[in-house]
C-alpha cells in the first residue's frame, strides 16, 4: 500500500510538472505583446453580449467539418461528377499494364524503379530481352498507379464546384463590406472590429476545405510533389488561422478572394482538356493566365500590400504579429512572381515556338505512348487538324486554333494545369 501511495503521488507530481509547463507554453505562445498593438489585451477582446470578437476556439469546428466536406466530395464525385463523365463518353481505362515478369518486378520493388544503363545491360542478357524492351517494361510498371482520365476529371469537377461557390460567395459578401471599397477600413478601429456571421462563415470554409484536401492528398492523384503540396496547405491554414487570431479578417477576407478568383478557371480548363474539348479548353485557359497574372501582379501588390504595409502603418502602426503577416504577404508576392514566369514561359512556348518542355511534377500523368515516343528519340509534330474528324488529336469535331493544336497543345495544357495546382495561395 505504501508502495502504491508513492506511486500515485510521484504519477500526481509528474501531471502538475506538466500541466505548469504546458500552461508555461500557453502564455508564452499567446503573449499579448507579440499578437496585439499597444495596450491591447486579450481580456479586451472577450465575447460580450453587445460584442463578438474572433476567438481561437472557434477554429475548433473547422476539423468536423473538413471531415463533412470529405464525406461530402465523395459523394459529389460518385452521385454528380461521374454520371457528368460517363455523359461526356470519358472513360474509365487505366494506362497499359507491363506483363508479368517475376525477375524484373523483383528489381522494380526492392532496388530501383528507374534502372541506369549498366543494370539494363544485365538485365538485357539474363532475360534476352532488348534493352529498349526493358525500358518500356519499366515504364508501364511505373504507371499502373496512375489514375484514369474519369479518377482526374471526378477531382477537378469537385474543385471547381467548390471554388466557383467560395468565390462567388466572397464577392457577394464583400460587394457590401466597407473595406472592399475603401481598404483603410480595413484598420479603422483595429483590433475592436467586430466578427460578422458571414465573414466567419466564409473563413470557416475555407479552413475547413485545405483541410479536407490534406486528408484526401493521401486518397487523391499521387505526384513527386505530394510532400511540397502538403506543406502548402499546412502553410495555406497556418496563414488562415493567424490572420483570424488576431482579428486581420477584414483584409484576410480581400486576399481568399482575390486567390480563389483564378482557381474555378483553372479546374474548368482541365475539365475541358479532359473532355477533349480543345477549343474551349483554349478559351478558359486564356481566361485563366489573364485573371491569374493580372491579380496576382498587378491587384494583389497595388491593394493587398498597399493597405497591409501603408495604410496599417498611418493607421495601426507596426507590432510584432504585423511584421511577421507583413513577410508571409511579400513571400507570397515573391511566389506570384515566379509562378506567373512559368505560366508565361510555357505559353510562350506553346504559342509562339510551337513546343512545351515536360512538366517535371506530373511524370505520372503523362501516357506511356508519349514517353516511348521521346525515349525512341521522335519528335512530336502538329496534327492537321481537320473539323469532324476524332485522330489523335481527339478534338470531338472541334477545330482547334493557332498553333494551340494537337499533342503539343495536350502537352502544355496538361503542364499549365499542373503548374496551376500549387497556384493557390491564401493569407
Amino acid at each position: 500500500r505504501l508502495g502504491e501511495t508513492e506511486r500515485q503521488k510521484e504519477v500526481g507530481s509528474e501531471l502538475q510538472h506538466l500541466h505548469a509547463n504546458m500552461a508555461g507554453f500557453s502564455a508564452w505562445f499567446w503573449n499579448e505583446r507579440f499578437w496585439l498593438p499597444h495596450n491591447v489585451t486579450w481580456a479586451d477582446l472577450k465575447n460580450t453580449d453587445g460584442a463578438e470578437y474572433p476567438q481561437a476556439s472557434d477554429l475548433h469546428f473547422a476539423f468536423p467539418l473538413a471531415i463533412g466536406i470529405f464525406f461530402v466530395r465523395l459523394a459529389f464525385e460518385r452521385f454528380i461528377a461521374k454520371p457528368c463523365a460517363v455523359s461526356l463518353r470519358i472513360q474509365a481505362n487505366g494506362p497499359r499494364r507491363a506483363q508479368p515478369n517475376a525477375i524484373l518486378e523483383k528489381v522494380f520493388t526492392s532496388i530501383t524503379k528507374s534502372p541506369d544503363e549498366k543494370r539494363l545491360e544485365g538485365l538485357s542478357k539474363q532475360l534476352d530481352w532488348d534493352i529498349r524492351k526493358i525500358q518500356r517494361w519499366f515504364r508501364h510498371r511505373r504507371n499502373e498507379d496512375k489514375p484514369s482520365t474519369l479518377t482526374k476529371f471526378c477531382e477537378s469537377m469537385w474543385r471547381l464546384a467548390f471554388y466557383f461557390y467560395i468565390f462567388f460567395y466572397g464577392v457577394r459578401f464583400l460587394w457590401k463590406a466597407p473595406w472592399f471599397w475603401d481598404t483603410r477600413h480595413c484598420w479603422y478601429n483595429y483590433p475592436y472590429q467586430q466578427l460578422e456571421f458571414d465573414m466567419y462563415y466564409y473563413y470557416i470554409m475555407e479552413l475547413s476545405f485545405y483541410w479536407s484536401l490534406m486528408f484526401s492528398q493521401f486518397t487523391d492523384i499521387k505526384r513527386k510533389d505530394f510532400l511540397i503540396m502538403f506543406l502548402h496547405h499546412l502553410a495555406t491554414v497556418g496563414l488562415i488561422t493567424f490572420s483570424y487570431v488576431n482579428n486581420m479578417v477584414r483584409v484576410g477576407t480581400l486576399v481568399m478572394c482575390l486567390h480563389d478568383a483564378s482557381d474555378f478557371l483553372l479546374e474548368a480548363a482541365k475539365l475541358a482538356n479532359y473532355a477533349k474539348y480543345q477549343r474551349l479548353c483554349d478559351s478558359l485557359f486564356v481566361m485563366f493566365g489573364f485573371v491569374f497574372v493580372s491579380s496576382r501582379l498587378g491587384i494583389y501588390p497595388f491593394w493587398i500590400l498597399n493597405t497591409t504595409l501603408f495604410e496599417s502603418w498611418e493607421i495601426i502602426g507596426p507590432y510584432p504579429s504585423w511584421w511577421v503577416f507583413n513577410v508571409l504577404l511579400l513571400l507570397l508576392q515573391v511566389l506570384h512572381a515566379i509562378w506567373s514566369y512559368l505560366i508565361l514561359r510555357i505559353a510562350y512556348k506553346a504559342v509562339v515556338k510551337g513546343k512545351v518542355s515536360k512538366d517535371d511534377r506530373s511524370d505520372i500523368e503523362s501516357s506511356s505512348d508519349e514517353e516511348d515516343a521521346l525515349t525512341n528519340g521522335t519528335k512530336l509534330h502538329h496534327h492537321s487538324p481537320f473539323k469532324g474528324t476524332t485522330n489523335a488529336n481527339g478534338t470531338n469535331g472541334h477545330l482547334t486554333t493557332g498553333t494551340w493544336v494537337g499533342d503539343h497543345y495536350m502537352a502544355s495544357s496538361r503542364t499549365m494545369c499542373n503548374v496551376g495546382e500549387v497556384l493557390k495561395g491564401q493569407p
